[in-house]
């Protein structure tokens, strides 16, 4: 069936709610290329939102589902558990940041993942408050919309939300936005909103994800170790987007050197398979009494075999260190366009989590979203998928699969390129 008269049924059948980036159907997906049900096929450089990190279907993943498939799809852990759920938690209890002991759960979505972070943090401080930032996404449930800094489209008509969270700018210096900034003002929260007696958690994307790829530096997320150390107050790592060999470390709290308390995962966990997680401190992800924590789906027998092979993937192929080759090659070629082109404002990489902003006439305080649109447009015509994100709507991400081929990778590039000199 065709791409129109497939997107005319999806709009009789399915709420605008729901929005879809690209007027494609996917038919069929390889790695880093999708095609549609017309024979068309499209460079992926979107990968499902840094889902595919390991690459559509890669026979690994597909071999370890199938295999689980086999002995049972879901019998749900609360009822009677299964092995691959505590060996993948055993690993990543392992793999994450730091020295202490750690404990995992599972979860869904990156949502749940959040909820059931600030659900462990009120538990273990007795406290209530949770600080966000500005700018950050942590998803679309009402505790979620709550903790995400961004209004439009996520929030418009769906309030009153949830009480106790509070937002402080997130540092962005091509935006004037100080790391200095940022601490004072956590700092004012503090004297004239809420105490920090009364905050149970602090919550902080290493990199931002919708909100246009800013990065916390490793001194910034020192900082809130300590600010938080001093208080009482657990630190929660959102590290839905930017983990599992995203950035070039497996997360991406690894470049700051500090041990969160919490940390929420999702997204490239399994694949392409729906599974989430939070991973702490032992004695903190023992807060919650039993019976507080779960959910029907977490944790799927699915998921988890996909999880584990996801793990080996990213070790037997390298994929942190190809992380940081791939952003290298992006950000090259970016940079040869920004010579020439006063729209493109600043480029920005922590591995393969690249992005472009795009402004009006050399101004960073003007954004071009409309530029922006544009691109993604032109760009997909051409047979390239980019998505956009920002606070103000005006950066293109790069997420592509990070087992792209480099011939590949290069003939993506070298449409980015022409579609940004033709819509200059």
């Amino acid at each position: 069936m065709k791409n129109q008269e497939l997107w005319s049924k999806r709009e009789a059948a399915v709420p605008r709610g729901i929005g879809s980036m690209h007027p494609v159907f996917a038919v069929r997906a390889l790695n880093a290329e999708i095609w549609d049900g017309e024979g068309r096929r499209y460079i992926d450089f979107a990968a499902g939102i840094a889902v595919t990190n390991t690459g559509h279907n890669h026979p690994k993943v597909k071999a370890a589902v199938a295999a689980q498939l086999d002995n049972f799809s879901h019998v749900c852990f609360q009822v009677t558990p299964y092995e691959n759920y505590i060996t993948l938690a055993e690993k990543l209890s392992t793999l994450a940041p730091g020295p202490s002991p750690k404990k995992t759960i599972f979860l869904t979505t990156g949502a749940e993942a959040v909820e059931n972070a600030v659900k462990i943090a009120r538990a273990a401080t007795g406290r209530p408050g949770v600080v966000a930032f500005s700018g950050g996404f942590h998803g679309r449930t009402m505790m979620t919309m709550a903790l995400t800094g961004k209004v439009a489209p996520y929030k418009v008509g769906f309030g009153p939300f949830p009480g106790d969270v509070w937002h402080v700018p997130f540092p962005a210096p091509f935006l004037g936005i100080s790391e200095a900034d940022s601490l004072k003002a956590l700092d004012a929260l503090f004297k004239a909103d809420v105490e920090a007696a009364r905050v149970a958690a602090i919550i902080i994307e290493p990199v931002q994800g919708e909100g246009g790829f800013y990065a916390a530096s490793p001194a910034f997320l020192q900082a809130l170790r300590a600010i938080c150390d001093t208080h009482g107050i657990l630190l929660i790592v959102d590290e839905i987007q930017s983990g599992f060999a995203r950035t070039g470390k497996m997360f991406a709290t690894e470049y700051s050197g500090i041990e969160p308390d919490l940390m929420t995962v999702a997204k490239a966990m399994a694949g392409g398979l729906p599974i989430s997680g939070v991973i702490g401190k032992a004695e903190i992800m023992d807060a919650p009494a039993p019976g507080g924590l779960g959910g029907t789906y977490g944790g799927s027998p699915l998921g988890c075999a996909a999880g584990l092979a996801v793990l080996e993937v990213i070790e037997s192929e390298n994929l942190c260190e190809r992380a940081i080759e791939i952003g290298d090659r992006i950000v090259r070629r970016c940079e040869a366009l920004r010579q020439s082109d006063r729209g493109i404002g600043e480029i920005r990489t922590l591995g393969a989590m690249t992005a472009m902003e795009l402004i009006q006439d050399g101004d960073a305080s003007k954004a071009a979203p409309d530029r922006t649109k544009r691109i993604v447009s032109v760009a997909r015509e051409k047979g390239l998928l980019l998505l956009s994100c920002g606070v103000r709507s005006n950066v293109i991400r790069f997420l592509t699969p990070l087992t792209i081929p480099f011939e590949v990778l290069d003939e993506g590039l070298d449409i980015l390129a022409e579609v940004v000199r033709e819509t200059a």
